[in-house]
């Protein structure tokens, strides 16, 4: 049996670490003034003990005067102390988790992935909900800290008064900070698990959304909404265990603290009554008893809080230290190069070998759709180079030995479901706001139609995933967007399967004419876009088995011909 090494910190804790180093300013502040404030919360029953003490005894107008000032100044002091101090730690609470959502969203979107089997839903649940939670951690200190010092001056000024009274305070704050603690872990694990539920029930909804459509067309959705109502019911069912979890902790707590409270007031009062205390000392004694119920109880509540903030940084940690599937090179191709394919083997590709020359335009007709979807996902870079046999080369250099962001920069593959973003027309076709070939994009989609369609034009605001466009224009919108990129290697995997055979035809000269003189790789069985290519590849049972122009291969091959025919 093997002992775990405990020198080794949690990337929990380090998370949680990390953040509070980068806020000592701030925390300090904060709790500078939140200590300011629990310090005149518990002067103001003090001050009244004292008034009343010495009102009794001298009866004096000028010393009842000067005790409204210092009350007036006790109370000044309460109310700004906490609003500045308020003020600190929130604007630190807030930045700290807009640090945290950009973090967990950078690693999200890095282009190489990562080796973490959480889905999109729950990496979005993460950066927000569990970065909200984890930043609140620069809250909980302070007001911890603060909390204390609270309980310390009480116990002070009432152990002054008799000592009996200051460890009263002592050791009925130590044993009920000691019965929350043990019911602040089990907190902690319900808040993990909470998270984790509700994180999968968005995935999973995310990805019924995606796949929408095509459920309602085989008949599917009620199976779909079946599963989804059994994990959003696990959801449910964990945020009320949490719910009932957190409420006995806070009744049990509400209830320790009630308790503290009547044992110092009935304690001051059985001292003032065998004269062991005076009247003044009476009614400080009762109001501290009063009083110290609030501090007690935000007291008592952090360890609840660090729990949950620990619960999330820990389930941060699964993204933000989750090692990259490959480590990409750091070399670049040659700028104008060509694509090669020598020997891959990975799915349904079984051996694949081809060539395309700089500024050749090459059609590939896949005999079985999978095959076409493998090999998109290789020149994607979606596969690890050391997760498939044979090498691919782009610009005369091997991908493993490229950076994914040069190959992003040379080589763009646009799938036949590209995404369709809240935004406008123009920023769906333009997201850097950096091309210059806007127009050229638009017309060779032959998404002139749409842009003319509405007043707006290219300012036409588009909804989510293209809720207000049909099927033929989401896909010509995401072939602009492909073109307008005007990437030296471009690779279209069925660009055109929801657009009518006029539009199509149209859609395949204009694509042709625009990438004359740029490598251009079009995976499709449109009639259209093979006869527009210089040469068409066909691949049938993982391999090419033959090659020619797209009417040769009509006229001489029978399987081709019955393939593509339409």
């Amino acid at each position: 049996m093997t002992t775990p090494d405990t020198r080794r910190p949690r990337p929990g804790a380090q998370i949680l670490r990390t953040a509070l180093g980068r806020n000592v300013g701030a925390m300090v502040r904060g709790t500078v003034l939140m200590g300011l404030y629990q310090a005149g919360e518990t002067a103001f029953p003090i001050a009244l003990g004292l008034i009343v003490e010495h009102t009794m005894q001298d009866r004096s107008p000028a010393g009842l005067g000067l005790s409204i000032g210092a009350l007036a100044v006790i109370i000044t002091t309460v109310s700004l102390s906490w609003r500045f101090g308020m003020r600190v730690l929130q604007k630190a609470n807030t930045t700290e988790a807009h640090r945290w959502r950009v973090q967990v969203a950078a690693c999200g979107l890095q282009p190489v992935a990562r080796d973490i089997d959480l889905k999109s839903g729950e990496v979005l649940t993460i950066a927000t909900e569990d970065a909200d939670q984890t930043a609140d951690i620069i809250e909980v200190v302070p007001l911890l800290i603060s909390s204390l010092v609270a309980v310390v001056v009480a116990a002070l000024a009432l152990g002054l008064a008799d000592i009996r009274l200051g460890l009263l305070v002592v050791v009925g704050t130590v044993a009920i900070l000691s019965i929350l603690a043990v019911m602040s872990k089990r907190i902690g694990a319900s808040t993990r698990e909470q998270q984790a539920r509700v994180a999968r029930a968005g995935a999973k909804v995310a990805d019924l959304i995606t796949g929408l459509r095509p459920l309602h067309g085989f008949g599917g959705n009620h199976a779909a909404f079946g599963s989804y109502r059994k994990v959003s019911r696990d959801a449910r069912h964990q945020a009320i265990t949490v719910a009932r979890v957190n409420g006995a902790y806070a009744g049990t707590a509400l209830a320790l603290n009630a308790v503290l409270a009547a044992a110092v007031s009935l304690t001051a009062g059985w001292l003032a009554f065998d004269g062991r205390i005076t009247i003044g000392e009476l009614v400080m004694a009762v109001g501290l008893a009063q009083f110290i119920i609030e501090p007690l109880k935000m007291f008592s509540e952090m360890p609840k809080y660090v729990m949950m903030a620990r619960a999330s940084a820990e389930r941060m940690a699964l993204v933000l230290t989750a090692q990259p599937v490959t480590a990409p090179g750091t070399r670049r191709p040659a700028a104008g190069g060509g694509l090669a394919v020598d020997g891959v083997r990975y799915g349904e590709l079984r051996g694949l070998e081809f060539e395309v020359a700089a500024g050749e335009f090459v059609a590939i007709a896949a005999y079985r759709p999978r095959a076409a979807a493998d090999l998109a996902s290789l020149l994607a870079v979606k596969v690890a180079p050391e997760a498939y046999g044979g090498v691919v080369r782009v610009g005369g250099q091997a991908l493993a030995d490229l950076s994914v962001e040069a190959v992003r920069e040379h080589m763009l593959v646009n799938p036949y479901d590209g995404e369709i973003f809240a935004g406008t027309l123009r920023t769906n076709i333009d997201p850097s706001g950096t091309s210059r070939t806007i127009a050229e994009a638009v017309e060779a989609s032959m998404l002139t139609d749409v842009v003319a369609l509405h007043r707006d034009g290219l300012d036409y605001a588009v909804r989510d995933r293209g809720a207000n466009l049909s099927g033929g224009q989401r896909q010509r919108l995401s072939l602009a967007r492909a073109l307008a990129a005007d990437s030296d290697v471009l690779v279209l995997h069925n660009p055109t399967t929801a657009v009518d055979a006029v539009t199509e035809q149209l859609i395949a000269r204009n694509v042709a004419k625009l990438r004359r003189g740029r490598t251009t790789v079009v995976i499709t069985s449109s009639p259209a876009l093979l006869d527009a290519a210089d040469r068409v590849l066909v691949l049938d049972d993982g391999v090419i088995t033959a090659q020619d122009t797209h009417r040769n291969l009509l006229a001489g091959d029978a399987n081709y011909c019955l393939a593509v025919a339409r």
